[in-house]
C-alpha cells in the first residue's frame, strides 16, 4: 500500500505560486490565439518555411553536438589532466554568456575576418556567416553545454565496475566504451540530447547575430517570431509561438515517455 506524504504548507505555496508562474504565460498565449483564422495562418509559406529549417538545423546541431559532446564528456568524467576545472569552466561559459556576446565572438572567430574565418575563406573560399550551415554552429555553440553537462553526470553516476570486468575479460578501451559505458549512460546521452534539441530550437541571440535573418535559409521560427512582432502582426507572433511551443512539448514529451523515464 502506498503511503500518502503530507505535503507541508511552507512547500505546497511556493510550489503552487511557482507553477503558476510558469503555467500562466502559456494560457495567456493560447488564449490570445487567433483560432478562427489559424488555418489560413499556418497555410501561409513562410511558416512551413522557417519551421522546416528550424527542424533541420536543431537536429543537426543536435548531432554536431553528440559527436563532439560525448567524447568531452567522458574525458572530463574519465581522465584525470592538468587544467580539467578550468576546461569544465570554459564548456560552461555559454549557459551564461548572453547569445549576442556568444554571436559577436563566433563572427570573430570564425567571420570572414575572423581568427579562423579567414584562413578559411582565404584558402577554401568557405564562409559559415548568414548561411544555412552559420545557424547549426550557432545552435551547437550554444547547445553544446546541456549536452556535455548531462552525460558527464551519468558517466560520474556509471558503475566502473562493469568497465573494469571488461577490461579484465580483454576488451580494449574503445570496446570497453562501445559496448560498455555507451548502454550504461544511454538515457543520460538521450537526456543531453533532449535539452540540446530543445535549446537549439529556440536559440535567437547567437543565430540573429552570427547568421541574420534571411528567409529561405538562415530564418528559423524564433527569429520569424521576432520579424512578425517588429512588423506589428501580434496575432501572427502569437500564431508563430504556438507551433513553436506546440512542436517542442510534443517532441520533448514523446522523447522522454521513452528514454527518461525510470522504472
Amino acid at each position: 500500500m502506498t503511503r500518502r506524504t503530507r505535503v507541508p504548507v511552507p512547500l505546497l505555496v511556493p510550489a503552487a505560486l511557482g507553477l503558476v508562474f510558469l503555467v500562466l504565460p502559456l494560457v495567456g498565449l493560447l488564449a490570445r490565439t487567433p483560432w478562427s483564422t489559424l488555418p489560413q495562418r499556418l497555410a501561409e509559406p513562410e511558416v512551413a518555411m522557417a519551421l522546416r529549417l528550424s527542424l533541420l538545423t536543431s537536429t543537426l546541431a543536435t548531432l554536431l553536438c553528440l559527436v563532439f559532446g560525448v567524447p568531452l564528456a567522458w574525458m572530463l568524467a574519465r581522465v584525470e589532466f592538468p587544467g580539467r576545472r578550468l576546461v569544465r569552466a570554459l564548456i560552461t561559459v555559454p549557459l551564461v554568456l548572453p547569445p549576442v556576446v556568444g554571436g559577436i565572438a563566433l563572427l570573430l572567430a570564425l567571420g570572414r575576418r575572423g581568427l579562423v574565418g579567414s584562413w578559411l575563406d582565404e584558402n577554401f573560399g568557405f564562409s559559415l556567416p548568414f548561411t544555412t550551415a552559420g545557424v547549426v554552429v550557432a545552435e551547437a555553440f550554444v547547445a553544446l553545454p546541456f549536452l556535455v553537462i548531462s552525460v558527464e553526470g551519468a558517466l560520474r553516476g556509471a558503475d566502473t565496475r562493469y568497465e573494469e570486468a571488461a577490461a579484465t575479460l580483454g576488451a580494449t578501451r574503445w570496446i570497453s566504451f562501445t559496448h560498455v559505458t555507451l548502454p550504461l549512460v544511454a538515457p543520460g546521452i538521450a537526456a543531453g540530447g533532449v535539452l540540446c534539441w530543445a535549446r537549439a530550437l529556440g536559440e535567437f541571440g547567437a543565430t540573429i547575430t552570427f547568421a541574420g535573418n534571411f528567409p529561405g535559409v538562415t530564418q528559423t521560427m524564433p527569429l520569424a517570431v521576432y520579424q512578425t512582432m517588429e512588423s506589428g502582426d501580434l496575432e501572427g507572433a502569437v500564431v508563430l509561438s504556438l507551433i513553436l511551443l506546440a512542436v517542442s512539448v510534443t517532441i520533448l514529451a514523446a522523447l522522454r515517455d521513452r528514454w527518461l523515464t525510470t522504472p
